[in-house]
């Protein structure tokens, strides 16, 4: 694979940039010739949806996801209720946005139960897969690290999130393989290669050693301990080849000129990637 080509598949995930508002990300990536955007619903809801596709459509930049849906799980039946409307909210955003993939980042339990939680995800998931559909947008659930079953997701692991995409068609629900929740896990190649036709994203980063901040400590590539190729050739050998997004949570990082990260995330994407 050329340097040209992966570069083609190269997405900035808006939260690497996260003081920038979402006019200033387009822009950044415009003058680093980074041709796809992730974006969060958070920074569209900074400008509004008609002003965020219109910044889009000027700059010819693609959209490779929109990020966050899910959060399912809650303590009264009004209130899931109340995160299916949000959920369907996001699945319009993307449509109307131009991706055909929402992120889901599930949720943690509202008390204890992590089996009852684990039971809201898959209904709230129930819910949602006929209204995407008819939106032309894809559910990816994205496993998250264990670490965050308290208060993210409690699907952590790429084997749950494939037993709960198995379920649909790979055109309504598939898998987000994020190296960062997913690289120490010893059935990691085997999980993705049973997600075969239903990975619909791939975000990286590095787990540094010793990791600063549990959800603040992600590391530029290179700069920690994952082996980063060998996931991204399996996930290729998987089916994949949509783009490939750079998701960065880091003080550091984030307080860094746009131009600066988008120039380190070129140059480790190429080398690490």
């Amino acid at each position: 694979m050329s340097s040209l080509q992966t570069i083609e598949k190269l997405s900035l995930n808006q939260i690497t940039t996260d003081r920038l508002s979402l006019q200033e990300a387009v822009e950044v990536c415009v003058r680093a010739d980074v041709p796809w955007i992730a974006l969060w619903r958070h920074k569209i809801e900074e400008i509004g949806l008609k002003e965020g596709k219109r910044i889009i459509r000027d700059a010819g930049v693609k959209v490779s996801s929109i990020c966050r849906g899910g959060m399912f799980p809650a303590a009264t039946k009004l209130e899931r209720q109340k995160r299916i409307d949000d959920n369907r909210r996001a699945v319009d955003e993307a449509a109307e946005l131009g991706t055909d993939v929402l992120v889901l980042v599930c949720g943690p339990a509202p008390d204890k139960d992590l089996i009852a939680a684990r039971e809201m995800v898959a209904d709230g998931i129930e819910q949602l897969v006929p209204y995407a559909k008819e939106r032309g947008v894809k559910l990816g659930i994205e496993p998250l690290h264990p670490m965050y079953a308290g208060e993210r997701s409690v699907i952590v692991s790429l084997a749950h999130a494939n037993d709960l995409a198995e379920k649909y068609s790979p055109d309504e629900v598939g898998v987000i393989v994020d190296v960062f929740h997913v690289w120490w896990d010893p059935a990691l190649f085997q999980q993705i290669s049973r997600a075969q036709g239903r990975i619909l994203g791939y975000h990286v980063s590095d787990w540094l050693v010793p990791t600063p901040d549990l959800l603040m400590g992600r590391g530029m590539m290179g700069d920690g301990v994952i082996d980063l190729r060998p996931i991204r050739l399996a996930v290729e050998k998987a089916g994949y080849t949509g783009p490939i997004e750079v998701e960065i949570f880091n003080q550091k990082i984030w307080d860094m000129p746009g131009d600066d990260v988008l120039a380190l995330m070129k140059e480790r994407y190429l080398q690490y990637v």
